[in-house]
């Protein structure tokens, strides 16, 4: 099931089906780094190729403005796991996020001229 269709059903008071694996299963919100305008997240292939990653979704879009907390009220993304143990869904996590190199352009500071 797609992480849309788990909210929408948690919105809608419906029940989630059941998982019937035992397997541990993990999520990381990739956190923002610095605030300015956001380019891109790369290492995408890399950070997927890790075992015990299940799914990368970079949800930030290209040009958007991102901060982080507490003036930031969001994430870049979320990095998913699925392993046989707790620890080794974290390890994934943790590695996969090391393989990602985020661009953000720092903000330009404005500046006003008057003509007189």
């Amino acid at each position: 099931m797609s992480l849309e269709e788990l909210i929408l059903r948690h919105a809608l008071d419906m029940p989630a089906p059941s998982s019937a694996s035992n397997d541990a299963s993990g999520v990381m919100m990739i956190p923002v780094p610095a605030r300015g305008i956001f380019h891109h997240a790369a290492g995408l292939m890399a950070a997927r190729a890790v075992p015990g990653v299940s799914d990368i979704r970079i949800t930030a879009q290209p040009g958007q403005m991102v901060a982080p907390p507490p003036e930031g009220s969001g994430y870049l993304g979320f990095i998913f796991s699925r392993a046989v143990a707790p620890e080794a869904a974290e390890a994934a996590l943790r590695a996969a996020h090391a393989n990602l190199a985020v661009e953000i352009q720092a903000e330009l500071p404005m500046t006003w001229a008057c003509a007189q």
